[in-house]
């Protein structure tokens, strides 16, 4: 039986082009900057999003967290909506390693309003924490795969450069985003001070993300890279995916959004089965069972029976479609739903 991981996009295997790529690489010790197939890999992410430097690291939470550390001291404050992934699933990181406290504000469909961030930056008071970072995450995963606008990014980017506070995007699917918004990845990041992305979600590369920003930004990230144990030496084995993934997978992001499309709306159909269209705007799907009277968890072991495999949760579940993922996958995936909800 073919299994259908619709778990996430990081279950995404190398490509063949990718496997010849990593056993060809040129490499050397990357922690003494001489790994030829890592320096350009770090050169290339920074071109193509409009940055000076860039910084090969092994995960979006390590990106995420040099990003914090580095834009702030122990004490501050920090303003991320409240189901950011850098709040929910980085495991407490940006308490425990850069010593800050979140601010957290809700968004609508993860998308900040510029005047509740005004609202929320702290003033010069010395029974206050410092505003020192607004966060921001596009695609947001929480709120469906959802994209920021282009003019609220570029409305928040003005308000924080009034306070002299950075911006920092977790832009994990960023490529997503562009491709959503009919832009050039440029664009979104020219809206941060420093953007975070991976190369191992949807982009297929087995391990790796890349932090982007400045010069100086980037000097004290990697610093700190090496505090936290991410110095590596022959990387370029890692860093030649990379390069493939940049290259090559970016280019074919709008197949996975077509097919996610097809699932949800077609999922909507299902009695029982509640969608928000709305927030299905790159390869994200959220649904709702609870009006089919299912439990969320006897649900998903009936989908890994017929080789589906989705993660568990008691009433809303996600499916996230990716490469490997075929339109005949998706039909399949609903005619075994469209089974289960009927009590087959």
């Amino acid at each position: 039986m073919k299994i259908i991981d619709l778990r996430s996009d990081t279950v995404t295997m190398p490509t063949p082009e990718m496997r010849e790529a990593m056993f060809k690489a040129k490499v050397g010790d990357d922690v003494y900057g001489e790994d030829p197939t890592i320096n350009e890999l770090e050169k290339k992410a920074a071109q193509i999003m409009g940055k000076e430097a860039a910084l090969f690291v092994i995960s979006g939470t390590m990106g995420n967290q040099i990003a914090v550390k580095t834009h702030t001291n122990p004490g501050d404050e920090i303003i991320l909506e409240e189901n950011s992934h850098i709040l929910i699933y980085e495991v407490g990181g940006i308490a425990a390693i850069s010593g800050v406290q979140p601010r957290p504000l809700k968004g609508e469909r993860g998308v900040l309003n510029v005047e509740d961030i005004k609202k929320a930056i702290r003033p010069d008071d010395i029974h206050q924490p410092s505003t020192t970072l607004i966060c921001l995450e596009n695609t947001h995963n929480r709120a469906g795969g959802t994209v920021i606008p282009l003019q609220t990014m570029k409305e928040i980017k003005a308000l924080a450069k009034e306070h002299g506070i950075p911006v920092h995007l977790d832009g994990a699917r960023v490529f997503n985003a562009a491709v959503a918004l009919g832009v050039d990845v440029s664009e979104i990041a020219r809206y941060a001070d420093s953007v975070m992305f991976c190369l191992s979600k949807g982009l297929c590369a087995p391990v790796g993300s890349v932090l982007v920003g400045d010069q100086e930004f980037i000097g004290r990230a990697r610093k700190y890279r090496k505090m936290f144990g991410g110095g590596i030496r022959q990387g370029g084995i890692l860093a030649a995916a990379g390069l493939i993934a940049l290259e090559r997978m970016t280019k074919r992001l709008e197949e996975d959004h077509a097919n996610a499309r097809f699932l949800a709306e077609n999922l909507a159909e299902i009695p029982g089965i509640t969608v928000d269209l709305e927030t299905v705007q790159t390869n994200i799907v959220f649904h709702d069972i609870e009006k089919t009277g299912l439990n969320g968890y006897e649900y998903t072991q009936k989908l890994k029976e017929f080789g589906i495999m989705i993660n568990p949760a008691p009433k809303t579940l996600r499916m996230v479609t990716h490469w490997g993922i075929t339109r005949e996958d998706i039909c399949y995936t609903l005619e075994v739903i469209e089974k289960i909800v009927k009590g087959g």
